[in-house]
């Protein structure tokens, strides 16, 4: 009899319907693995394929020393900064890439409209038991322009949802193709867009990459928008920009994650801050293992997952 495919999907109540998606792949079988433990089973240690918990996923990288049959591991992240410099280049590593699209974007959508629609002021304003009525300034989408850095699942999904509100987006790339430009053209496009938003994976190049010069080329008073990573963005340059009042932010991460008691960012009142929750609604989960069985199904069958990063750095 054919010896299975053995996956490590963890234990933890996020990852249970995982179990029950890769257990209907033919071949597979599925071993359950606490993240938290510090040693492995010899059940689970012989296993192929290792599946890092829906939340918190970077705890399990101390465990691939443990997996000497590893063969291959699948995220459930849409990037894969966290474990790209871990996991050996003879072991297979693909991530979740488009089961976020549908809730990173609805997050962004709603970052921008409460921005524009200046929500966070008007609840300062119902703190205070005001009627603000003519007391804020709050603006449209109709006949904006947004440019998107980062083109792919995410990024697509944010263009055609701000295509709703009558929003022309510029598309930017790693790669240029058909309808993006690629990131040589980028210092030349900052200027006359109401709204930029980062959905960019991290990678050498997009770190930093929104530093002072790239803000300085900002219209003033645009929204700034980072549904990638927090890295991405020079946080100290955007503080300074925030303070002075020329711009605007809303961000899902931050750099430093999670953001001290004491940081300057909480309290500028042009930014709104979400703690890395972009993605956290109903269903989300159940999205990402799909996505991780198609890659997984793929391994199996001897094609390449159509989700694997070949553009690694050297394992530590």
């Amino acid at each position: 009899m054919t010896e299975k495919f053995k996956v490590l999907v963890s234990t933890e109540s996020d990852d249970t319907v995982g179990h029950e998606l890769l257990a209907r792949i033919a071949g597979v079988e599925v071993v359950g693995y606490d993240p938290t433990v510090e040693a492995l089973s010899d059940e689970q240690r012989s296993a192929d394929a290792l599946l890092p918990p829906y939340r918190s996923s970077h705890r399990p990288i101390r465990l691939l020393s443990q997996l000497p049959h590893l063969k291959m591991v699948q995220l459930l992240s849409a990037g894969a900064d966290e474990w790209a410099g871990d996991v050996p280049a003879s072991i297979s590593l693909a991530t979740a890439r488009g089961a976020h699209a549908g809730p990173v974007s609805e997050w962004v959508m709603s970052a921008i409209l409460a921005q524009f629609r200046r929500w966070p002021a008007l609840v300062r304003f119902q703190d205070s038991h005001t009627w603000a009525h003519r007391k804020f300034d709050a603006d449209t989408l109709a006949g904006k322009n947004a440019l998107i850095v980062g083109a792919g699942a995410i990024g697509g999904a944010v263009s055609r949802r701000l295509a709703a509100f009558e929003t022309r987006s510029t598309l930017v790339a790693s790669k240029p193709r058909k309808g993006v430009h690629g990131p040589d053209e980028l210092p030349h496009l900052i200027s006359g867009h109401a709204i930029v938003v980062v959905t960019a994976p991290l990678t050498s190049e997009t770190l930093r990459l929104v530093d002072s010069e790239f803000l300085a080329k900002m219209d003033d008073g645009a929204l700034l928008v980072n549904a990638g990573r927090g890295q991405i963005v020079d946080t100290s340059a955007l503080v300074t920009e925030l303070q002075s009042g020329r711009l605007r932010a809303a961000l899902d991460v931050t750099d430093p994650e999670p953001l001290p008691a004491d940081h300057p960012l909480w309290s500028c009142t042009g930014a709104i801050v979400s703690p890395h929750s972009a993605r956290t609604v109903p269903g989300t989960n159940a999205l990402c293992y799909q996505v991780a069985a198609e890659q997984i199904s793929a391994f199996l069958q001897g094609t390449k997952p159509a989700n694997l990063v070949t553009d690694r750095p050297a394992a530590n």
